[in-house]
């Protein structure tokens, strides 16, 4: 069988987890005697390629890359619906001819990819990895940075979510620059539209990009409910976000693996300090500002904290909290392969994932558990599905400073209880497992 994934970024440029889901998933399928190809995009914006389409290979793996500098998206509706791709997914087609799609990232791509498999009747899959079916910030997130249900029947919300972010990035200027103040953003929605409506302003660019957040909703279930075959959820809570929100393709819950070395954590000696570690994307979203601000109502010496991630991803926000780091405790490490992961972890005795967003079985999660290494996570679903309270960690209140500093004193005041939890944290899925279970979707 010849199977194409379409991913919206991929290796070794971007390398975060529904790249390193696709490339699990391309490997085992060939190792099971399977055709497989990624198609990949460039961002707009990013370094430009000299051509649309380039091939390439990444271990063993053929990838396909789509730069969009060469078909860039000129209002809100081509983020997520762009006919301009059509025909290069028509030629991609002819030439690749699979026998199956699978969509782990319809982002680049965009929704045009299941029309154009649809009309040629080429059985297509999905995993669902974010909120990009149904969510315009793909965080479930609001104006307010609050945690979200979805899109109101006005879509108004993600309106007032589209403003408050454009505003935040250095977008609007004149009356629209309150937009950062929610409640101003909510207004302005509300605003937008009636005035939308005026003559003068019906048709113009106003009018577009509120019509454009209003229609996406509708536009991608009815290409997802038509396209998608099924479709596969890591987690009860994606699965069933993307039900409240209108998506009935059939799902079937699949957890990710990991492949790691599952040997037992190293001893602590009486001199060892407890070691507190962080490994992600270092952006807002994230909430590494409330690990720092916890960590540092600490005793001074009663534990260390290793931040790991690019230095560079948010550059304003990486000064922030290299101000809140005022101490040789902390250390920012950057980022590392993923062959690195077991060494990393063997030092750690708590990774704490302070997300304020809606993670959804992020892969270090699993990779933590996996090593034995207890963990310290915000109290969100995509992430307390794998949690067994006083097992194998604990969860806080999300956003919650006091809380998370609660937990971190509890845990580095009595060391010797926080590494009895190595014993009895642990994770025995692996990426084989995933994929031999993903690959029998295809049969249906």
């Amino acid at each position: 069988m010849k199977v194409v994934f379409f991913v919206h970024c991929f290796f070794p440029n971007h390398f975060y987890g529904t790249e390193t889901y696709t490339l699990e998933l391309a490997k085992h399928y060939q190792d099971f005697g399977h055709e497989v190809i990624v198609v990949s995009a460039i961002f707009q914006g990013e370094p430009r390629q000299d051509v649309l389409l380039k091939q390439y290979c990444f271990q063993g793996i053929p990838v396909v890359s789509i730069d969009k500098n060469h078909l860039p998206h000129s209002r809100i509706k081509e983020t997520y619906y762009q006919a301009d791709m059509k025909a290069v997914f028509h030629e991609l087609m002819d030439e690749l001819a699979p026998d199956v799609v699978h969509v782990t990232h319809l982002i680049n791509h965009t929704a045009t990819l299941l029309e154009v498999t649809q009309a040629r009747g080429i059985p297509t899959y999905a995993t669902f990895t974010d909120f990009f079916g149904f969510c315009l910030n793909n965080k479930l997130e609001n104006a307010h940075g609050g945690l979200c249900a979805g899109p109101l029947a006005s879509r108004l919300n993600c309106v007032a979510c589209h403003l408050k972010a454009a505003t935040d990035a250095g977008g609007p200027g004149g009356i629209l620059r309150y937009a950062k103040y929610p409640k101003v953003a909510e207004a302005m929605a509300y605003g937008l539209d009636v005035i939308r409506r005026f003559p003068g302003v019906c048709k113009g660019p106003t009018d577009g990009m509120v019509e454009d957040i209003v229609h996406r909703p509708d536009i991608l279930s009815t290409l997802y409910n038509n396209a998608y075959r099924a479709a596969v959820a890591p987690t009860h809570f994606l699965g069933d976000a993307y039900k409240k929100n209108g998506i009935s393709t059939p799902l079937y819950y699949i957890h990710f693996g990991v492949d790691i070395d599952r040997a037992a954590k190293p001893v602590r000696s009486r001199e060892h300090i407890p070691t507190i570690g962080f490994i992600g994307q270092i952006a807002p979203h994230k909430g590494t500002d409330l690990l720092l601000s916890a960590f540092n109502r600490l005793s001074k010496g009663a534990a260390r904290l290793l931040v790991y991630g690019p230095a560079d991803q948010d550059r304003q926000y990486m000064e922030s909290l290299e101000r809140l780091a005022d101490t040789s405790l902390i250390e920012f490490r950057g980022t590392f392969k993923k062959e690195s992961m077991l060494t990393v972890m063997a030092d750690l005795d708590l990774l704490v994932i302070p997300s304020r967003w809606y993670e959804n079985s992020p892969l270090v999660l699993l990779n933590a558990l996996a090593t034995h290494t207890p963990v310290l996570v915000s109290d969100v679903a995509g992430m307390t599905e794998f949690l067994n309270p006083g097992i194998n960690g604990y969860a806080f209140e999300r956003g919650n400073v006091d809380s998370l500093y609660q937990y971190l004193h509890k845990l580095v005041s009595h060391p010797d209880d926080l590494y009895a939890l190595t014993e009895t944290t642990n994770y025995e899925r692996t990426t084989k497992n995933m994929a031999q279970e993903t690959f029998e979707l295809y049969s249906i």
